[in-house]
């Protein structure tokens, strides 16, 4: 088992609560979240972004308006839908759940071993 596939898949599965934390702060540009992202050193690539984001639009949880650029073409905007905020209120608190349980595990130093 190679240590790099098991950290990707980790990091795959908070992308999209990740995402739709950032947008639920109010309307944000794509590489506005790349940045927020990355900066988080959880790396995405702009190929990875912009699928979720068609993904997160079908399933009615977020949606975008265009708005005019002064220094180039409009830019796509992205907000939470009614819908999108009750989705990331319920992963808010799965992940608290997830969260409580995995450090119960981890900090967990007693052994269970009987010799």
């Amino acid at each position: 088992m190679k240590l790099e596939n098991t950290q990707v898949q980790m990091r795959k599965g908070t992308l999209e609560f990740c995402i739709l934390h950032i947008i639920s702060r109010g309307e944000v540009y794509a590489s506005d979240m790349l940045e927020e992202l990355t900066s988080a050193k959880i790396i995405v690539k702009e190929g990875t972004l912009y699928p979720l984001l068609t993904r997160l639009r079908k399933a009615d949880l977020v949606e975008y308006k265009w708005v005019e650029s002064n220094s180039g073409p409009p830019r796509k905007y992205y907000k939470l839908t009614d819908e999108g905020n009750i989705f990331l209120k319920s992963l808010s608190a799965t992940w608290k759940d997830l969260v409580d349980s995995t450090n119960q595990i981890i900090s967990n130093t007693q052994s269970k071993v009987k010799v």
